[in-house]
């Protein structure tokens, strides 16, 4: 076979070949740059699997044990890379098994393409083995999804699915193919897509939308930054840290946008949402000019909207026109990549300084600090606690690891204290809050940055829903360091029934196996730890392993996780205990 390299993707045919459907998917993944997919075969995607195993010096298959984990690990590679996940499984339930991981990316933006078998075409609709309606299914949470049901389609299908996933705003594809598709023979070749009508990924930016933005901020008294993943996706990271240097403006970030800018420029002022910090929450009703970056104004950040920064000019900076004005009016809108249109609006801006705007966030800082933080990174209590634990973890790493968690008390408490110096950092599950995504996630970000320490810090109750991927890890030889932060309890939930439901725990409370055993039958180094004393040891021996480790810390069972806006509240309700 004869093939010419482009700049954008890999290996592109030159002149037609004749080839099979199964050939023709591999041939297109590679003409994409793929090389590394996730998945579990099965009797519908069996031609392309076989395929596959003629190409594996080329394409690597990463067999996990659960199709979610599949598309789970292909997101944790997606955000840490920045290239598309690919994910496969087969028909019926291999295919619906992918339903949670298409959907958490769907809502998180991350670019994902999957790839399912179905039944021939003739068998369409007859309910025959394996067969489930993965298009109609997947429909709601897809950025597209298509169904080839001839050979012929492959290439273009392919070379569509892969530019909708990666342009504009990134989302999952899913392509589901026949059976006869694979089998059949076409006149494979391949052109890259460059455009797909009717669909514009990325607004042409608005300079008279820019000059008005530049006015309020320039006028502004009290401004004030949310940044969100829209910094992170568009590779804005170095203008979000020029506007907020210029102009002296006091930054927050949502969880996804964690890691956008180091977590101690003077100007990072902390996380808004549900369990964010408690200045970034309560000055955002105090604000005179808010500047959304890269955010969508999700329920967990604004609490009740019919108080949520009331007086103040919003300015959205935004790639999507459907977020804008959707949760929260925007009095400018800017469209475009944050990249593109943070460049434009930066001559505009006047240098200038807030200082004892600032101020307040400090002050509201040590509030905080006495009453919450203090007590979670330095307790006097007996037992451990999860903030100990995170601030363990970023010393012994020096704020340079990937942290990836799942959901639940330990994702607010790793997001509230974990420190990062780089970028693409902070992986977790924001959206769709997917129990069971940190394991698998951890998989595909390690082997998406290799070169970078990666750890999973997880709860005990989503670690148990993909434990299995701990022989992922093993088979592949990967040295992921996993954290369960174990207090015997599904911790959110009861959190939330000890405050609104008095104290009924009901079916909160998790008997749990021995995890360390689990982890050494895996093959995987382990450790307990439940005293103080041995937390900094333990931890630093697991970031100095060169393998695979596992760490249980048994923290306080019934702790809560403070700061808190209580849902349906308004972001200056926010409580301290």
């Amino acid at each position: 076979m004869e093939h010419v390299k482009t700049k954008e993707q890999g290996q592109v045919a030159a002149s037609p070949m004749r080839i099979s459907g199964a050939e023709a998917i591999i041939q297109c993944l590679l003409a994409e740059g793929v090389d590394l997919i996730y998945g579990y075969p099965g009797g519908a995607i069996m031609p392309v699997y076989d395929e596959l195993y003629k190409f594996q010096d080329r394409l690597r298959h990463v067999l996990t044990r659960h199709e979610q984990a599949a598309a789970h690990a292909a997101q944790g590679y997606a955000r840490v890379s920045g290239r598309v996940g690919v994910a496969m499984a087969t028909s019926g339930p291999g295919a619906t098994n992918l339903v949670t991981g298409l959907a958490d990316a769907q809502i998180d933006s991350t670019p994902v393409v999957c790839i399912t078998g179905q039944v021939s075409r003739h068998l369409l609709g007859s309910d025959a083995f394996q067969e489930t309606d993965i298009i109609g299914i997947s429909t709601p949470i897809t950025k597209w999804n298509y169904q080839i049901t001839k050979a012929s389609e492959i290439p273009e299908i392919m070379a569509k699915a892969f530019f909708i996933a990666r342009s504009g705003r990134p989302g999952p594809v899913l392509v589901d193919i026949t059976k006869n598709a694979q089998f059949d023979e076409l006149d494979f070749q391949y052109q890259p897509c460059r455009g797909v009508r009717s669909y514009n990924p990325v607004p042409k930016p608005d300079m008279e939308a820019i000059r008005a933005a530049a006015t309020l901020i320039n006028q502004a008294k009290k401004p004030y930054i949310v940044y969100g993943q829209g910094v992170i996706l568009g590779k804005a990271e170095a203008e979000l840290k020029a506007l907020v240097e210029k102009a002296g403006i006091p930054a927050a970030w949502t969880i996804l946008g964690l890691s956008a800018m180091d977590s101690d420029h003077p100007l990072n002022v902390g996380m808004v949402g549900m369990h964010g910090n408690y200045g970034p929450n309560v000055l955002t009703n105090e604000c005179d000019v808010l500047v959304a970056i890269g955010m969508r104004f999700d329920d967990r950040v604004t609490g009740n909207l019919e108080t949520y920064a009331k007086q103040a000019k919003v300015i959205h900076f935004e790639i999507d026109p459907a977020e804008v004005n959707k949760n929260v009016h925007a009095d400018v809108a800017v469209l475009g990549n944050a990249r593109e249109t943070l460049g434009l609006l930066l001559p505009l801006i006047r240098e200038n300084s807030h200082e004892e705007w600032v101020g307040e966030f400090h002050k509201k800082y040590q509030e905080e600090y006495q009453a919450v933080i203090e007590g979670d990174i330095h307790p006097t209590k007996p037992g451990l606690t999860m903030g100990e634990v995170v601030t363990e973890i970023n010393r012994a790493t020096g704020h340079r690891a990937v942290i990836v968690t799942d959901v639940g008390q330990h994702q607010m408490v790793t997001c509230r204290y974990a420190k990062f110096r780089d970028t693409k950092s902070n992986i977790t599950s924001g959206g769709l809050g997917t129990m069971g995504f940190a394991l698998p996630a951890a998989i595909g970000a390690k082997m998406g940055a290799m070169d970078r320490e990666v750890v999973a810090v997880i709860g005990d109750g989503g670690y148990q829903m993909t434990i299995q991927e701990l022989a992922t890890i093993f088979q592949n030889k990967l040295p992921v360091k996993i954290v369960v932060l174990n207090n015997d309890f599904l911790g959110m939930v009861r959190q939330w029934q000890e405050l609104f439901f008095d104290s009924r725990y009901a079916s909160t409370v998790m008997v749990n196996p021995d995890f360390v055993k689990i982890a050494e039958g895996y093959y995987l180094k382990a450790r307990r730890v439940d005293k103080r004393e041995e937390l900094a040891e333990a931890v630093q021996e697991m970031i100095s392993s060169k393998e695979a480790y596992f760490l249980e810390v048994r923290v306080e069972k019934e702790d809560n996780v403070f700061p808190m806006i209580p849902s349906g509240a308004s972001v200056s309700d926010i409580r301290l205990k």
